[in-house]
């Protein structure tokens, strides 16, 4: 299950209300901030720029390139130690819908790793020493110490991923 907190809006759906979220400055500076992350190759100076607008980064974390967090909501991203986000991985706190919005906070904890093109959604938590396999949706909490992979992200049994 999601953990988001949801905003009803009249009118046009909820994209076209995003400058009432957000100051538009703030989301721009952001997706700057970002864009540049997503090519810089020193893991240092890109983990400085995350925490700048706002992202909670731990110790020794690497963001493979062109990963991309959410521009709208990066305050709301917490990375332990020691994780690895691999290439291409999207990180949102925040959904668009029709006649709504929702935002939540993504914990991803120690040790965890992230493979390449993953999507994890708003709300979602991931235990500390788990693996996402590459090209997997995590759409609800992930628990500690567990290999999980494909759309949407289930556990698979240790056995089958020994030779991985």
């Amino acid at each position: 299950m999601r953990q988001l907190t949801e905003y009803r809006v009249e009118g046009p759906n909820s994209l076209w209300n995003w400058t009432k979220i957000k100051n538009p400055l703030k989301v721009t500076l952001n997706f700057v901030v970002i864009h540049i992350c997503r090519y810089l190759p020193s893991l240092r100076l890109k983990n400085a720029l995350y925490r700048s607008i706002g992202i909670k980064i731990g110790k020794n974390v690497s963001v493979g390139q062109e990963a991309t967090f959410d521009i709208f909501f990066p305050e709301l991203i917490e990375i332990g130690d020691n994780s690895i986000i691999g290439f291409r991985s999207t990180v949102l706190c925040h959904d668009f819908l029709v006649d709504k919005w929702n935002k939540g906070m993504v914990k991803i904890g120690k040790n965890v790793l992230i493979g390449a093109n993953s999507t994890i959604l708003a709300g979602v938590s991931i235990g500390d020493n788990s693996t996402i396999s590459a090209c997997s949706l995590v759409n609800r909490e992930i628990p500690t110490g567990v290999f999980v992979g494909g759309v949407p992200a289930k556990e698979i049994p240790r056995e089958a991923h020994r030779d991985i």
